[in-house]
């Protein structure tokens, strides 16, 4: 099993202006919707993963993946704290929020917690950790083979950008509870945290798995790069940032004898549903 398939992505959004990113990330949500339909047209699954530390912008970036796509075939995962059982079955608590045909799921924070903030914080046994990293990837790969799209992205910033988030959201009477003291004690822990980062990024990141990292000490850019990267992978390989313009996509299908056109992605699916739907009941 080779290892060490690490991607590090160079942004080209670099000094992003808040009108051109309020452009590029219409953009890039109209690829991801695109995206979507075609995982409901053919029944494909999707598991996309953000790890990364205490206020690196998981859930924002992922707040912006969803905001426009259809909600009933996409689903944020963030678990809380696990039961004994879920602890002693680590990989099965999260099967359980494995995508459904055509749907995608985002995990805010994953099963990488074993891996992460975990052994960094003593919450889990050094068996248990041994058992996880000798056998995700294994795992990982075997339902890969049966047919799910998993992107693993590690949003990565440093101190001085942690420390300042962390005073933003205290001082913010709209955020503040998203800080505990707990979130003090891992920063604490900031070295060990790094080298158990690593250990993952070593032993867990493989051809058909690799994780993506992404700069994120600034929110804008991360976000769209991480849209651009699940863009150019499973959407338009030749996608062109910071041009502003929407390529549309148009279908067709005949449908009681009228061939309807210019159709987009998602009408032309309807129509189909519509068309299988009067086959059947024929």
């Amino acid at each position: 099993m080779k290892q060490k398939k690490i991607t590090h992505i160079e942004t080209p959004y670099e000094g992003i202006s808040l009108e051109h990113y309020q452009i590029e990330k219409r953009r890039l949500q109209i690829e991801l919707l695109r995206i979507q339909q075609r995982l409901l047209k053919n029944g494909s699954r999707m598991a996309v993963v953000f790890e990364g530390r205490d206020a690196a912008g998981k859930g924002s970036t992922i707040k912006r993946f969803v905001e426009n796509l259809m909600p009933s075939h996409a689903n944020i995962v963030a678990l809380g704290v696990p039961s004994e059982s879920e602890a002693k079955y680590w990989f099965k608590r999260y099967e359980r929020h494995f995508p459904k045909s055509g749907c995608i799921a985002f995990f805010d924070r994953s099963w990488y917690s074993r891996a992460l903030i975990e052994p960094t914080m003593g919450y889990c046994s050094e068996t248990r950790y041994k058992y996880f990293m000798k056998n995700v990837l294994r795992w990982e790969h075997n339902h890969i083979k049966r047919g799910l799209l998993l992107i693993k992205f590690y949003l990565s910033i440093n101190r001085e950008t942690q420390l300042y988030r962390f005073g933003s959201r205290l001082s913010d009477p709209l955020t503040y509870w998203k800080f505990s003291e707990n979130d003090l004690y891992a920063r604490e822990k900031w070295t060990i945290f790094t080298q158990y980062k690593e250990q993952m990024f070593s032993h867990t990141s493989s051809k058909i798995s690799p994780w993506v990292v992404i700069s994120a000490n600034k929110k804008r850019e991360a976000r769209l790069t991480a849209m651009l990267y699940l863009v150019r992978l499973y959407g338009r390989s030749s996608y062109e940032p910071l041009t502003g313009e929407e390529v549309s996509e148009e279908h067709s299908i005949r449908l009681g004898g009228i061939k309807f056109t210019n159709l987009s992605l998602q009408q032309m699916v309807v129509l189909k549903s519509l068309r299988d739907s009067d086959k059947t009941s024929n």
